[in-house]
């Protein structure tokens, strides 16, 4: 029977593992062994830092709201390089006028927005047949300057509400925040608060006719800018003397009151149906 307290304890040493191989003149040299939490697994985390290390930061996606501009994103994203880099990576979306930007268009922050996809020969001739019945009903360089909106109050239609006893526009049924555009090249005459018009644009056009837009939320051109035909100049609203969003619209020989022509008349002429 073996003695209490006899047990050996095997000696502690300072490698875990060791391997003896052959020195200099045939002495042992005892070389310690790595184990698997040695060199290769510290390999895969050491990879996984610098890959996150350069990794880039998340591009982004921004849904432009009613009176925004590319100066006013950028200052609130903190975009490097300011609404000119917004601008340049978000041209295929935004177009080749960067002062405008419509409610709902979506941009791109921290990287360039991809191209819209191209479309297949099927898909694309698909699609050309509405802009070709477009591109006819506007043949003459002329437009509607709300697009799908429904006529409320016609032109002429009586009343006491109205101090020359009737209406002297057509009034577009459209909702706050719809793009209003210019019906025909020309030049802005006026663009501000008037009134019981509210926030209005005239515009000047080629045959000395003025055309007029009431009751915008805000307005994208200035006095003195010329403009092209489907050019937004502002969005509409409610301002002024109004019961409701709409768009109110004149054809006049002047660029002031009481001087108005039937707009749908006006457009007719000039291969635009209302």
């Amino acid at each position: 029977m073996p003695a209490k307290g006899k047990h050996r304890r095997p000696k502690s040493h300072g490698f875990a593992r060791s391997i003896a191989v052959a020195g200099v003149g045939g002495v042992a040299l005892a070389l310690p062994l790595m184990g698997a939490t040695g060199a290769h697994a510290a390999a895969p985390a050491a990879h996984s830092v610098a890959q996150a290390a350069v990794a880039p930061a998340a591009a982004k996606t921004y849904a432009v709201k009613d009176g925004d501009t590319l100066s006013k994103i950028a200052d609130a994203q903190h975009v490097s390089g300011g609404w000119k880099k917004l601008y340049a990576d978000n041209r295929s979306v935004i177009g080749g006028d960067p002062s405008v930007i419509r409610p709902g268009l979506k941009l791109t922050i921290g990287q360039q927005a991809a191209a819209p996809a191209a479309k297949s020969p099927a898909t694309a001739t698909q699609a050309s047949a509405p802009k070709a019945a477009a591109a006819t009903a506007t043949g003459s360089g002329y437009t509607l300057p709300v697009q799908g909106a429904s006529i409320g109050t016609a032109y002429k239609t009586a009343g006491a509400m109205w101090s020359s006893g009737y209406h002297t526009g057509v009034d577009f049924v459209v909702p706050t925040g719809t793009s209003i555009k210019a019906i025909a090249a020309g030049t802005v005459v006026s663009a501000g608060l008037d009134g019981a018009y509210g926030n209005e644009v005239v515009i000047q056009h080629a045959d000395g006719k003025f055309s007029q837009y009431a009751h915008m939320s805000s307005l994208s051109v200035s006095s003195g800018q010329t403009v092209t035909e489907g050019r937004q100049i502002g969005l509409s609203g409610a301002t002024g003397n109004v019961t409701g969003p709409h768009l109110h619209f004149e054809i006049r020989t002047t660029p002031s009151y009481g001087s108005d022509l039937d707009p749908a008349a006006y457009l007719r002429e000039h291969g635009v149906s209302l």
